[in-house]
């Protein structure tokens, strides 16, 4: 058995539902799959003290985990005012439209076409509700419209599907962009540097207790990709498939799919840079 504390990131053991930090709960979604791990992590933010929550990312359209959220939310004495999305992929995003209907709140998103209500989301925007603030964090590449949420009063970031509590991430070209999101993640590292933020709560798998470890496992990663498919070119490996199945070898065939989506993001990279 691997000790958590020495994998990337230190994930944090136990059951994933349930309060994470005084401020974050989280509620799984029973969307478990290759690609979601465990499921969809929905959180319910608040002031310990407030009666007033924001949840992020309500998930897939499953009567029964929206109704959880609810649940869950009045459980602990909070009524929901406010819906926030880190991006539109479905598996977080869904649901988005009939929790505002259970909730009668505003959804807020990067993306225009993903809002309910007039206000959108933007780099520095604060949301305040309740005492709760969250500070708007752009990071795309995985997606162009992923955002992640800064929470300073427990030195957390949601990040989304930007950094993830086990495995990587892919870079979904061509919305996502590799250099864009190696940008995100050194905005996610000022994070942990100048801002003293220590634990990720991420869309899917795990809370992680190092958040600057993880970031730096990421960009490790991504450089360590980035050289394997230069060299695969180098070698005469020429489609996105045939890097996938040199490079991508060790990794499950079920996800080829979606690695095929990061090689050619990481070819197009390669390409804007002269380097192939």
């Amino acid at each position: 058995m691997t000790d958590a504390a020495a994998l990337p990131g230190q994930p944090r053991g136990g059951v994933l539902s349930g309060p994470a930090t005084p401020r974050a709960v989280n509620v799984l979604a029973p969307n478990a799959s290759a690609m979601t791990l465990d499921g969809t992590n929905t959180w319910i933010l608040a002031e310990p003290d407030s009666e007033l929550a924001v949840v992020v990312d309500p998930g897939p359209l499953d009567e029964g985990h929206l109704q959880n959220v609810l649940d869950t939310a009045e459980k602990a004495g909070k009524r929901i005012a406010l819906t926030l999305l880190t991006h539109g992929h479905p598996d977080h995003a869904e649901g988005a439209v009939r929790f505002a209907e259970l909730t009668g709140t505003r959804v807020r998103a990067l993306d225009p076409a993903l809002r309910l209500g007039d206000e959108g989301l933007a780099a520095g925007h604060v949301v305040r509700v309740g005492g709760l603030e969250l500070i708007v964090v752009p990071t795309p590449g995985h997606t162009s419209d992923s955002l992640c949420f800064h929470l300073p009063a427990d030195q957390a970031v949601l990040t989304g599907d930007t950094i993830l509590g086990r495995g990587t991430t892919v870079v979904a070209h061509p919305d996502g962009r590799l250099g864009d999101y190696l940008d995100s993640l050194r905005r996610l590292r000022s994070l942990t540097v100048d801002d003293g933020v220590h634990t990720v709560l991420p869309g899917h798998g795990p809370v992680l207790e190092d958040a600057q470890g993880a970031v730096e496992f990421y960009l490790a990663h991504r450089a360590h990709r980035l050289a394997q498919v230069e060299t695969a070119v180098e070698d005469g490996y020429r489609t996105p498939g045939e890097i996938v199945a040199h490079v991508y070898a060790d990794v499950d065939r079920s996800l080829w799919p979606a690695a095929e989506l990061s090689v050619r993001a990481q070819l197009e990279y390669l390409e804007e840079h002269g380097l192939i």
